[in-house]
């Protein structure tokens, strides 16, 4: 589903919320998670990563159908503090943690993501009784990315370079309290092939096989992250649940000696497709042989664009189908204000674009203070 609401209902949207705005549906949200989860083995639980989508309204409709929480700042672990869940639904990842942070994490009874020696040591410092940690892992293998959102398989900022854990290991047996209970490997970005993502995740287990039977690692937990894709074009093929969900159980019945559980970390999986971004046409131009669409609305909103050069899909609003080749720019004063090389009908003056699958890394990722735009309204219609 590249749009989550109809041309009737993008109109009705513009009129009662003003235009530019991103709205969310809840139905299309809970229905991606609920297909999900039915494709899914027992053993595996589902983390909504949010920073992909942190609307309010979002958490607590993947919250009321049982999803943990990946988090990476402080300010996510607000979020979903909110929510009055539990200890224990809830994961805290990132390669620079302050020890605010570590101690909010902490007391909110949080699962750390240990991104290495530092991590470690300053939550053993803070706590006075044994404590569970996950372990992020920097793998040797190849990480599969179409840009580099992880950093790839060379030098990273994240995790422990895998070579570099048998020394932490053995240098971690000397913390009184801290405990590394599970490894965290990330190691796919908007990956829609199943088989590609059964290669990946067999992989990170044949890696923690490795460290568990050479070292004696007791894993309750092995976090395979995100990485589950979705289609920002017609005609692309989306992800085969069924043959994703088969795949994991393989992979389980695989490797015996594991008997805790699997983390998944989707953020863009479930968020994207409940979104969409309206914005209205400013003004057409034509520039030594390009048509311009210049909207109310750039990578302020916007920002995906820019940063892996694909757009997300557009349609033209009670319009039919169109071949006019068009740059869509927005308002702000820098040429790299373009939201895509796109093909729509003749477009004039106020006419209402809907940008589809915005409901992850819309907003929230969008340069939003930049020359100081008003911040488009979410509206969550559920």
């Amino acid at each position: 589903m590249l749009f989550a609401f109809d041309d009737v209902q993008c109109r009705a949207l513009a009129e009662a919320h003003g235009t530019p705005c991103f709205a969310y549906s809840g139905a299309v949200a809970e229905a991606g998670f609920r297909a999900l989860r039915a494709a899914l083995p027992s053993r595996v639980r589902i983390a909504y990563a949010v920073k992909a989508n942190p609307h309010p309204g979002l958490l607590a409709r993947f919250a009321a159908l049982g999803a943990s929480f990946d988090c990476a700042s402080i300010g996510e672990l607000g979020r979903v503090e909110a929510l009055g869940l539990p200890p224990g639904r809830t994961f805290f990842a990132g390669p620079g943690k302050r020890e605010a942070e570590l101690e909010k994490a902490l007391a909110m009874g949080v699962r750390v993501q240990a991104e290495g020696w530092e991590d470690l040591a300053r939550i053993d410092a803070l706590v006075d009784r044994e404590t569970a940690v996950n372990l992020r892992v920097h793998p040797a293998f190849d990480i599969d990315e179409g840009s580099r959102i992880i950093g790839g398989s060379g030098p990273s900022a994240f995790g422990v370079d895998e070579e570099a854990v048998p020394a932490l290991l053995e240098r971690a047996a000397s913390l009184r309290h801290v405990r590394i209970r599970g490894l965290h490997v990330f190691a796919a970005s908007n990956q829609r092939d199943a088989a590609k993502l059964r290669a990946i995740h067999g992989a990170v287990l044949d890696l923690a096989r490795r460290l568990h039977e050479a070292h004696g690692l007791v894993l309750e937990q092995i976090d395979l992250g995100g990485g589950l894709g979705v289609s920002y074009a017609p005609g692309e093929t989306p992800l085969d649940l069924k043959a994703f969900g088969q795949g994991l159980s393989d992979l389980l019945a695989r490797h015996p000696w594991f008997t805790g559980e699997l983390i998944l970390e989707p953020g863009r999986f479930l968020a994207g497709p409940c979104g969409v971004y309206l914005a209205r046409v400013v003004r057409i131009k034509e520039s030594r042989g390009t048509r311009f669409a210049i909207l109310e609305g750039g990578i302020n909103h916007l920002i995906r664009p820019l940063l892996t050069g694909q757009p997300f899909p557009v349609k033209a609003v009670g319009q039919g189908a169109g071949e006019l080749p068009y740059t869509l720019a927005g308002p702000l004063c820098t040429s790299l204000d373009r939201l895509g090389d796109v093909r729509l009908p003749a477009l004039a003056a106020g006419d209402l674009l809907a940008f589809g699958t915005t409901g992850a890394y819309g907003l929230n990722e969008g340069m939003t203070h930049f020359l100081s735009h008003p911040v488009p309204p979410e509206a969550w219609v559920d």
